[in-house]
């Protein structure tokens, strides 16, 4: 990675770990620790906000989405080949170990807030994670040694949340073990329409996505379809989502509004405020989805502008996770 790169995004409030990984207090871990509205994923699955650590193993990306709230380097400017693996990989232990001590350096920040009993107590357990979301930035599914690293943090008692783009069903397929829940982003209706959205650096993405599309259903672990609508873009096509989740069959789909916010903001992607569906329109699309897969609304939050839809009863009733019986 160039050093220049490093710098921006150590500006940005990330914090590398070894070589290619890196965490970031995510806005609703602050939120947490501030008493405020907590994330969707609390109301969705009972992960507690300020014991949630953001984090990657790979910065690098083979996508390039237009609505990404991350930094894209070409965007900016930087010569970087990200796809080029890297000669030798930081084991898995220590990228654990590497999370979890810049997590406590980072919310240590906190304390002077932490100015009565919940602060406090959310403080006291934020030094202690017990769940990691695997989507900072990068498509995690690079690091070879991405097993290793869920099961060091399974080990701890930490959850694992992994956000793919599908693009690498070899990786996946090799998952042993899967994290918690899986996510793969359905970031399109159709083939034209994902190549216009993702902008990929790869070739044969949209048949890659497909392969792990199919294999979402087999996986034994909670799987998840998350989807980023925006108007004008993607906000279209019903039938063709619809297509794609009885395709991958997986046990929750999260419909959530585009966010005009960070690398989004750049002129080239096209996009502006006006991309930005309500809540009431997400709700509306959800429903429509629900008509044509028989999947259920079980949930929403608003203030995140997302909706959750569920497979069926069991899907629905173990949706909040048994943290118990992580490790």
């Amino acid at each position: 990675m160039p050093e220049q790169l490093q710098k921006r995004m150590e500006k940005q409030g990330y914090h590398f770990v070894g070589q290619h990984s890196a965490v970031k207090i995510c806005e609703y871990t602050a939120n947490g620790l501030r008493g405020e509205t907590l994330c969707y994923k609390y109301t969705f699955y009972g992960i507690r906000s300020w014991q949630c650590i953001q984090g990657t193993p790979a910065i690098g990306c083979d996508i390039g989405c237009r609505f990404c709230w991350r930094l894209i380097p070409e965007e900016e400017g930087f010569k970087w080949n990200e796809l080029n693996a890297l000669s030798e990989w930081d084991d898995p232990e220590g990228i654990v170990e590497g999370m979890i001590k810049e997590q406590r350096r980072i919310v240590s920040g906190y304390k002077s807030i932490a100015d009565n009993e919940l602060k406090m107590r959310r403080w006291n357990e934020a030094n202690e994670p017990k769940h990691v979301a695997i989507s900072l930035t990068g498509e995690p599914t690079f690091y070879p040694k991405l097993a290793g690293l869920l099961s060091a943090f399974h080990k701890k008692g930490i959850s694992t949340f992994l956000v793919s783009n599908g693009t690498l069903p070899e990786a996946i397929a090799k998952l042993d073990p899967l994290p918690t829940q899986l996510y793969i982003s359905l970031q399109a209706p159709d083939e034209e329409t994902y190549i216009y959205v993702t902008r990929p650096k790869i070739k044969d993405t949209w048949n890659r996505f497909m392969k792990s599309l199919d294999m979402l259903h087999t996986l034994k672990t909670r799987t998840v379809l998350r989807m980023t609508l925006i108007k004008g873009l993607n906000m279209k096509n019903e039938e063709g989502y619809a297509g794609l989740i009885k395709r991958a069959m997986p046990n929750y789909v999260e419909v959530k509004g585009f966010s005009y916010v960070g690398g989004a903001r750049n002129e080239e992607r096209g996009l502006s405020l006006s991309s930005m569906p309500n809540h009431s329109e997400i709700r509306d699309f959800a429903d429509r989805l629900a008509e044509l897969t028989g999947y259920k609304r079980v949930s929403e939050h608003a203030p995140s502008r997302v909706v959750l839809l569920a497979r069926d009863e069991e899907s629905a009733r173990n949706r909040i996770i048994d943290f118990s019986k992580i490790g």
